[in-house]
């Protein structure tokens, strides 16, 4: 017996991960289907890369190409803006329109709805990345070898996790008119003080500082250490500080949701 494809006795675990899958799949199209999302997600680490990145072309930073160099940071700022958003904008705009008091009300796995967003900005990270390293490569004399490639792609992707905890906590705690500001807020100056638009090495004493304290500047020295042009640390340091930064947003949107789910039903 079956309802709509899914067998009603069918496996369990089949039909969870089936759930789990179509809600990520229809969560990519949804913002794939809004400009104002998708457009802007793209568009703006691209355009940075085509202004800043293509017009040093040729040049070099340390034992990189400056086309992969800027690549690389300008993925990394692509990628966080995709988490910062598609959660911490995405998440309070629903709790508006009260689309969360539905989800809550569905049998559906609450981790589902979250996942779905994890991979949403994931793929967008994804496309935003690749975007980036074919124009480096038709434009820029960018090269790399199919480790280097994964590699940098992978570490890059990796890097939604942290954001996405991040960017979940805000969207628990700030409301859907307030959100993109606040998101922007955070967002700009912490990924220009990571050396996330210009190197950190010609940034003013004051960011070089300051950098060592932001999850951005972890993220990025994480991702330019698989092509050796990391600032020092050590990869360790880096998922070590990545790591804590994550657990600490999770906790903290962990409390705020069932704050949020006390003021609702409490």
């Amino acid at each position: 017996m079956t309802v709509k494809g899914v067998g009603i006795l069918g496996s369990p675990r089949r039909n969870l991960l089936r759930i789990f899958w179509l809600e990520a799949k229809f969560e990519f199209f949804k913002f794939l289907r809004l400009p104002i999302y998708s457009l802007s997600i793209l568009l703006f680490p691209t355009m940075f890369y085509i202004l800043f990145g293509l017009s040093f072309g040729r040049g070099e930073f340390g034992p990189i190409s400056s086309a992969l160099y800027y690549a690389i940071t300008y993925g990394a700022f692509g990628i966080i803006g995709a988490a910062l958003f598609g959660f911490g904008v995405g998440v309070a705009v629903e709790r508006g329109q009260g689309w969360m008091l539905l989800k809550r009300a569905s049998p559906m796995p609450p981790l589902a709805y979250f996942l779905a967003k994890v991979f949403m900005a994931a793929m967008f990270g994804l496309i935003i990345v690749l975007i980036l390293l074919a124009l480096g490569a038709l434009f820029g004399g960018l090269r790399l070898s199919v480790g280097e490639l994964l590699s940098v792609v992978g570490v890059l992707v990796v890097g939604t996790l942290p954001f996405s905890a991040m960017g979940l906590a805000l969207g628990y705690l700030v409301g859907p008119n307030s959100a993109p500001a606040v998101v922007n807020l955070i967002y700009l100056p912490m990924s220009f003080a990571a050396g996330l638009w210009i190197p950190i090495q010609v940034l003013p004493a004051f960011f070089q500082k300051l950098a060592p304290y932001l999850p951005t500047y972890h993220y990025a020295q994480l991702s330019l250490g698989v092509v050796g042009a990391d600032g020092g640390g050590g990869a360790g340091w880096h998922l070590l500080v990545l790591g804590g930064f994550t657990l600490a947003f999770l906790i903290a949107a962990v409390f705020l949701y069932f704050r949020d789910e006390g003021q609702t039903y409490g």
